[in-house]
């Protein structure tokens, strides 16, 4: 029997659940190569730093229930939500081969990232497409959400709050994930993506021009070819640099816009790693609140998702 509900493919990136699923998880991540073990050590540490696990699993879980439940609020009995993850279980082939067995024929793909590259969130869309097609499911999907306005407002509350508490002179860093530099020949639009977050967010927040913020990335992957900078450790050394020079106190208040869950990304590459560097130079250090599950976001992306549904070559 056809489904008449369209589903919801949630996607994101991931995280192994308990120790034992590190190495499997790390070596899917490594295109099936096992990492060395001073590689594998080196990542079970941070995981060890924040408890032993990320909890980003849960908190995925949880932006999915969020999401469902904006959707049961404005469109009753007509959609449906499902996890479909790129580097652990359920994968997202397996959770379009789930949908099609109960006969759905419609999904739409949403991706939690809110900005757009071919090597992100274009890979989770072709990997829903190709796994949607030998059943016959049309695939939809929301490509960006950069300047979704609830999403900006969201970031600029909580910037506004916590700069609130910083020192005068406070540096307010944009950052996301790196990704290798090749992607700027290739013309990819993803730093032009993160840019527009950025500049909606300050100017949101009531910031003024460079003096007052700027761009940073982080997490860059450990291989030989250059990543997208300047890096956020980097960043950090330079305006403690500045702020000897000036004599004032200082303050680094990151803004982490390339990821909506509290991960590791976030808890070690930020609030350890980060923070470590920061106290080294007597700098003041906070981050703002990753959107999570917000009730308020949530429902703007079911919205958007709705949107999708219903454009020319969507569902009639």
């Amino acid at each position: 029997m056809s489904e008449q509900r369209t589903a919801v493919l949630l996607m994101a990136y991931g995280t192994p659940r308990t120790r034992e699923e590190i190495l499997p998880y790390y070596t899917d991540i490594r295109r099936g190569r096992a990492p060395e073990p001073a590689q594998l050590a080196d990542l079970t540490a941070r995981y060890d730093a924040l408890g032993g696990t990320s909890p980003l699993a849960a908190r995925t879980e949880a932006q999915r229930a969020s999401l469902q439940h904006a959707f049961d609020a404005a469109a009753p009995g007509q959609y449906e939500v499902v996890l479909g993850l790129k580097h652990a279980e359920p994968r997202i082939e397996a959770a379009v081969d789930a949908l099609a067995a109960r006969g759905f024929t419609r999904i739409v793909g949403l991706v939690l990232a809110p900005h757009y590259s071919a090597y992100s969130v274009g890979q989770y869309l072709d990997r829903a497409r190709a796994a949607a097609e030998p059943h016959g499911i049309s695939v939809a999907g929301v490509e960006s959400w950069a300047t979704e306005p609830a999403f900006v407002e969201f970031t600029a509350a909580s910037l506004r709050a916590v700069r609130a508490t910083m020192p005068a002179n406070t540096k307010v860093l944009f950052t996301a994930h790196s990704l290798p530099e090749r992607i700027i020949a290739a013309g990819d639009r993803y730093p032009d993506e993160l840019r527009a977050t950025a500049m909606a967010v300050a100017a949101e927040a009531g910031l003024g021009s460079w003096t007052s913020w700027s761009i940073a990335w982080q997490s860059a992957g450990r291989t030989p070819e250059p990543w997208l900078g300047p890096d956020i450790l980097h960043v950090i050394d330079e305006l403690a640099a500045a702020e000897n020079d000036a004599g004032s106190p200082q303050g680094v208040l990151v803004c982490a816009v390339g990821f909506v869950a509290d991960h590791l990304e976030v808890l070690y590459d930020l609030d350890i790693e980060a923070a470590k560097r920061a106290a080294r130079h007597g700098v003041q250090f906070a981050r703002t609140a990753c959107v999570n599950d917000d009730p308020t976001v949530m429902a703007a992306l079911a919205q958007r998702v709705i949107a999708a549904d219903n454009a020319p070559g969507g569902r009639a």
